[in-house]
């Protein structure tokens, strides 16, 4: 674990460090486009940002080759080259479109060329898991086909996500975390060397997206663009087929002693069939709905819309940062509820547990314009909306009365206007008394020469 935490910690440190000068990069090299109408920020904001991202995944990797234990990882296999490989393509191919914009037909098949490179260097499913017969071997092509199907749906479940500040980095270190928790249980609970590479990977992922949601939080200096989300959905993708199609149940079965237990442990996979689907159920369901809205619109799959679920979230009256939080607190739900589902041997707790959080996301949901006050201890480090207004000094908590035509009363003009007064010392009182005299009779003196022309 000390080993997978010194990658996390390089991989941060190098995309937060990073990230500061490729803003200035992208500024420079005029990657900055005008706001559009589907955007929510309200100025214009450098892209640009997977550089810095792919710089932190080059170095994390980099420290791991150097590590005893998770140095076997590169020579037992070849799915760092095939990750490699991978996102630098992909990564390009953002970056493209970051600078002068990519057709989406041409996105398409650079997002295949990336999954078929993968492919070819041996990150593909040999197998799938399927309810009441075990693991079902696929043939070469089949299994080329899945993988590659599984990349692009997964690299454009992110992309489609990435409209809030802050929100596609999170939602993918949420399920970065969870596919750690599960792999990792894997690998060290169940002796599974197969499960290994997905540790890395997710360990990987966490560090990127940690290192770079320092600056892209709301409201954000800088965006990840296609380059950073593209390359995040892949690493993604990856991570599940690397574990998908190579976890035997038997070795699992062999540990447990029992088929019903080994189901029970595979419940991630054997329920959703594949976990990383789950893990990013927000973002997938996303985009299933917004590729069904388009084309039943006879629009393009790929035509760009306001209509997806953080805009929704915006349009009801929830602020930035909250729907940022209220789709955080979805994903992390089904997310960890599912590896927790697997771990446990008493599920209906868990079930009772996720349907009382569920029921809190829904309050929080369906009441936008709820602001509850945070505790004094804690009101400096809280946004200002959620801080306790205090009284003024020395001012009446009392309500102006007004007239029906929404004027003030003389007599609470008079009120209102002596208040601030009440603060002031008396050698203020004195001085702001002299200004008034002499600002009367210079008005009196101005007046006595316009009636007398």
């Amino acid at each position: 674990m000390r080993e997978y935490l010194l990658v996390l910690f390089c991989t941060a440190a190098v995309t937060y460090l990073l990230t500061g000068p490729v803003r200035k990069f992208a500024i420079a090299a005029g990657a900055m486009p005008p706001v559009r109408a589907r955007d929510v920020h309200r100025e214009p904001t450098p892209r640009l940002g997977g550089i810095a991202m792919f710089g932190g995944l080059c170095a994390g990797i980099l420290v791991a080759s150097q590590l005893d234990n998770l140095s076997k990882v590169f020579s037992q296999g070849t799915d760092i080259r095939a990750l490699l490989s991978g996102a630098g393509i992909m990564w390009l191919l953002g970056v493209l479109d970051d600078k002068w914009g990519v057709d989406a037909l041409v996105k398409l098949g650079g997002q295949m060329i990336a999954a078929g490179v993968m492919v070819w260097q041996g990150v593909t499913v040999i197998t799938l898991p399927v309810p009441g017969f075990g693991p079902v071997a696929v043939s070469p092509t089949q299994g080329m086909v899945i993988s590659v199907v599984m990349v692009v749906v997964m690299v454009n479940a992110v992309n489609f996500i990435d409209g809030l500040d802050g929100l596609a980095g999170g939602m993918v270190c949420i399920a970065a975390m969870a596919f750690f928790l599960y792999s990792y249980r894997l690998w060290y609970g169940y002796t599974i060397t197969d499960a290994a590479p997905a540790v890395l990977f997710s360990v990987l992922l966490i560090g990127m997206c940690l290192g770079f949601l320092a600056h892209n939080m709301h409201p954000a200096r800088i965006f990840m663009g296609d380059s950073g989300s593209m390359m995040l959905g892949l690493m993604l993708a990856v991570a599940a087929i690397s574990i998908t199609g190579r976890v035997d149940p038997d070795l699992i079965t062999s540990e447990l002693g029992s088929q019903t237990a080994t189901v029970h442990a595979l419940v991630p996979i054997y329920i959703p069939l594949l976990l990383p689907l789950t893990v990013i159920a927000l973002p997938l369901a996303d985009l299933l709905l917004a590729v069904v809205r388009r084309t039943w619109a006879g629009q393009s799959p790929f035509a760009a819309d306001k209509r997806h679920l953080h805009h929704r979230l915006l349009q009801v009256g929830h602020s930035h940062s909250r729907a940022v939080l209220i789709m955080y607190f979805w994903a992390a739900l089904i997310a960890f509820g599912t590896v927790a589902f697997s771990v446990t041997n008493t599920g209906r707790t868990v079930v009772l547990m996720l349907a009382g959080l569920c029921l809190v996301g829904l309050v929080v949901l369906l009441t936008p314009q709820f602001r509850p006050r945070a505790p004094r201890a804690v009101q400096a480090f809280v946004p200002p909306r959620y801080r306790r207004r205090r009284p003024r000094a020395g001012a009446e908590a009392v309500e102006a009365p007004v007239t029906e035509g929404g004027e003030l009363t003389a007599d609470s003009a008079g009120r209102t206007a002596s208040e601030p007064m009440a603060e002031l010392s008396a050698e203020d009182k004195r001085l702001l008394g002299g200004v008034a005299k002499g600002s009367s009779a210079i008005t009196g003196r101005g007046h006595g020469n316009g009636r007398g022309r």
